[in-house]
Formats: structure tokens, sequence, C-alpha cells
């Protein structure tokens, strides 16, 4: 655990500008002879009454056993060429949620899978149903995630893993113009992969006709309930035939959504495998500090050559905005990404991390959910979420695909 003795002026330690830690164990761990600290003391300005939830150590990924999947790309029913795509995406070995899922996609089953961040979740449904266009290209699919950027990445997924089968798709995000998507439905298509804001308007306007898709996937279904999309979801599922296949897929499983899945789904095949609420590979810890010296201790953890990709988290798009400029004024090469930010400045961004041309982004949880960014080092919960859900999410944006990452969050 990180401790800022901010009443001294200095942000770590006894002014020697380092960060003390002490590995965890079975006591409370003591700082340069400090009292032992209050694990479960309340935070302050927040839900959370017990911040061990925010420490964890991560396991050495030598002591992780490795999953043995019963399945291999090679054994399943599906076309050759999509299995040429998968290899050529470098996939060879199934993560535990497309090991168990696939199979019964294929079968025409509905689904509730819920698995860890970083797992593979949009491949375990993303490949089984481009095996079921291809064997019927009168089968149209509709893919519904809760923010614009979840679905531009699951549309970049599809995408590759459609090279050269002739299969299209069209990505219905809002802040993109309208009239563009609908020149593009009036083109040949099996795939809609949107926010449900969107698909609600183009289908208001009479553009898409949920009649004709026999397939929806849900994909982080309770981000969808937490931002108010219920109706527009209850929506969509009743303009769809009756007889359909339901896939929903998160990474977690709350009483909402527990209580509409009789209401999407008909008789689903449930799957878990959820090795726990955070991943495995992501070492987390906290780091008290008083609100005033903040930015003087993020800049000192910035300095620091492991802290190489950094992803920061605040509440609020001022907020978030005002820290990133704060930041770019120090030299530091950042960009931000929120709700106040047109779609191809949040593209840009996103961009621009993905690539190494910035170290350090900066955003509200619209980034949490589901994103893939290569090989994130650190998140920072500068600023604490609104839930544990979304704690959740944010830190599964490092320590994916069985790397490892630190996960820091700042309590006041």
């Amino acid at each position: 655990m990180y401790r800022s003795n901010t009443s001294r002026g200095n942000s770590f330690g006894r002014g020697s500008g380092n960060t003390r830690t002490r590995t965890r164990g079975n006591q409370n761990r003591r700082f340069s002879g400090r009292r032992p600290v209050n694990r479960s003391r309340s935070i302050r300005g927040g839900q959370f009454s017990d911040i061990t939830k925010f420490i964890n150590k991560a396991v050495p990924i030598a002591d992780v056993k490795p999953y043995q999947p019963t399945n291999s790309f090679d054994s399943f029913p599906i076309s050759e060429h999509i299995k040429k795509n998968i290899v050529k995406a470098g996939y060879s070995k199934l993560t535990p949620i497309q090991d168990q899922s696939i199979l019964h996609i294929l079968n025409g089953r509905d689904i509730v899978g819920i698995a860890n961040t970083g797992t593979g979740k949009t491949a375990a449904f993303v490949i089984p149903l481009l095996d079921k266009v291809l064997k019927d290209k009168q089968q149209n699919v509709l893919i519904i995630a809760p923010t614009r950027e979840l679905a531009i990445q699951i549309n970049q997924e599809l995408i590759r893993f459609a090279f050269g089968l002739h299969i299209f798709s069209v990505c219905a995000v809002g802040g993109m113009p309208i009239f563009r998507q609908i020149k593009d439905l009036q083109r040949n298509y099996n795939f809609i992969i949107g926010t449900p804001g969107r698909i609600k308007d183009l289908t208001d306007r009479k553009k898409l006709q949920l009649k004709n898709f026999q397939t929806i996937v849900l994909d982080e279904s309770d981000r969808m309930l937490d931002m108010g999309f219920i109706n527009d979801m209850r929506f969509v599922a009743s303009a769809m035939p009756k007889e359909r296949q339901t896939l929903f897929f998160s990474a977690t499983l709350n009483n909402d959504i527990k209580s509409v899945i009789n209401d999407f789904l008909n008789d689903p095949i449930n799957i878990s495998v959820k090795t726990g609420d955070t991943a495995s590979g992501v070492d987390q810890d906290v780091i008290y500090v008083k609100e005033k010296t903040k930015i003087q201790l993020l800049n000192e953890l910035l300095a620091k050559p492991e802290f190489n990709k950094v992803l920061i988290f605040g509440r609020t798009k001022v907020g978030v905005e005002r820290l990133s400029n704060s930041l770019s004024n120090r030299g530091l090469k950042v960009q931000s990404i929120h709700g106040n930010k047109n779609h191809s400045q949040r593209q840009n961004a996103l961009k621009a991390f993905k690539n190494n041309v910035i170290n350090i982004l900066v955003a509200t949880d619209v980034a949490a959910r589901g994103l893939d960014i290569p090989n994130v080092s650190h998140v920072i919960n500068y600023e604490l979420p609104s839930s544990y859900e979304d704690y959740i999410h944010r830190i599964g944006r490092t320590g994916r695909c069985g790397k490892t990452g630190k996960a820091l969050t700042f309590i006041g």
C-alpha cells in the first residue's frame, strides 16, 4: 500500500521522494513507524466502505495454471476460410469463454456469457456468427454495445475475421453523421454493430427493419442498463422476431441483468468463467493523498520509467479535460477522452494511445468498458468510480490477455 505523507509537505515517505511499500502479509502494514492503516475505514467521497477491494497482489504468470481447453479453433465445425483468418489474426489457443460458448452458439442456443475483461468475449461471438452467416446469407445479425468506441472495436474485429468472405457490416453509432449510415444501410450487409440510441433512431426513421434480423448480441449488457438503455433494449427486442438467437455477454452479472434475462432469452445456456472480480494479473493498491497535493503526486508517479503507458480515470468531463491540460502543460504526452469530445476527437485520442504516439490517456468511464488497448502498464483511479463494477472495468484495461499490470486508486 502506498501512503502520501502530505501533512509534511512531501508526496511519499519522510521527505525521501520515494514510494514506501511493504509486502502484504496477514497483519496491517506499517509505514515508517506510523500507526497501522485501518483498511476497513470509510472512503470519503465514495460509496465504498471497504478499501481492501482496491488492494490485491497480482498472481505471477508462472504460478497461474494454464487453462486447458476442451476444443480448438481447428476442431470447430466452421469454415476453413474463417479458420485461416483466425490464424492470421494471431489467435492460437481458445480462452475459457471461447472454449465453452462457441459450440453452443453454432448450435443456435441462447447464451448468457460472463467472463473477466480481456478474455476474448468478442471473438467468442463473432467467430460462430460469421460462420452462421456464411452458411446462410439470408441471416442478419445485430450487435449492440453501450459505447461507440466499443461498437467500433467490435466492428474492426469482425472485419478481421471476415476477410475475403464477402460478408459486410454497417457500424451505426452516435456522434457520426446519420445520413452516411443511412447510405451504408442501402448496401449489402449481414451485420449491424451499433449503440442502442442510434439503432432506435434508424428504426424510427424506418431505415432499419429489425424484423429481418434473426440474431442479436448484447455486449456489456450490464453497462447498457447502468446507462439507462433498458427501454431501447426492450424496443429493439420487441421489434425482432420472437424466434431468434440472443446472446448476452458481460464481465459482470448484477441483479438488474438477472431480472431482464427472462424477457430477452429463451432457455439460455449460462456460462460463467470468471476467476474473481478482477484479473489475476492486475496488481492493485491504494494511495492516500490530500486533494491539494494529488496533481503533484500524480506527476511524480508519471515521471517513473515503469509508468510507460498509463490510463488515468476521472469522474467528470470537465475534470478530465482540466487534468489532461495540466499534464500537457508539464510537457507530458497526453490526450483526453470524454463525452464532450466529438467522435473524431475520441477516435484520434484512442488511436494515438494505442499506437504509442502518446503514453498517457485521461478518461471518464466511457473508456472503461470492453476496449482492448495493448500493453497498458498502469491504470490510475485519480478519482473513485461511481460503483465497484465500474472499478472492475476500469482496471480491466491493464493485465489483459495473460499479461500483468498495475492499478492504483487515489483515496483522500
